[in-house]
């Protein structure tokens, strides 16, 4: 799978003597025209791809499958192909580490444009996430507005927005 980027949190300016945790992660990017299928968090406000961590002893198109249908009730996922790799390294804050080191595995996808029920985590609910169908230049303005403008953006915005732009080029 081709590697798309390598970021580092402007807070990191070096990594020696931190101890690093690995995550890895699988995405789901779903495209219908120029709309694709994302989570908004209000929390954050911001858009999202579904995803996330990749359970003990689970394959990575195994978790993006389980990880969409549970964030978003995507239902008929098939045509699975991959998109690509973007690395992160961010501020852990947490006693067993200081830095993430996270890999997600981002993969392409087609699903019945009516979703069912999502399952949120207790944490996405606190949240308040929500599945939609978006226009992509809309989420990426709305995402861009958020960085520049809001004190509580999440970390993995950046990565969204990256991911948004070259979906856009790419796949529109």
């Amino acid at each position: 799978m081709r590697h798309l980027k390598t970021s580092i949190h402007p807070e990191l300016d070096h990594l020696g003597n931190k101890t690093i945790i690995q995550r890895i992660a699988a995405r789901a990017i779903v495209v219908d025209g120029e709309e694709v299928l994302l989570l908004y968090t209000h929390r954050y406000q911001d858009y999202t791809i579904p995803g996330g961590g990749i359970d003990h002893g689970e394959d990575i198109i195994s978790a993006m499958v389980r990880e969409l249908k549970e964030e978003t009730g995507a239902q008929n996922i098939h045509n699975i192909k991959p998109f690509g790799i973007y690395e992160e390294f961010r501020p852990w804050h947490k006693p067993e580490a200081d830095v993430i080191h996270m890999h997600s595995y981002c993969y392409t996808c087609k699903v019945d444009r009516k979703l069912g029920k999502p399952s949120y985590e207790d944490y996405e609910i606190k949240n308040g996430m929500e599945a939609m169908w978006v226009n992509i230049h809309k989420a990426i303005a709305h995402n861009e507005e958020t960085i520049a403008n809001s004190p509580q953006k999440g970390m993995s915005i950046e990565r969204e927005t990256f991911l948004l732009h070259l979906i856009a080029k790419e796949m529109m």
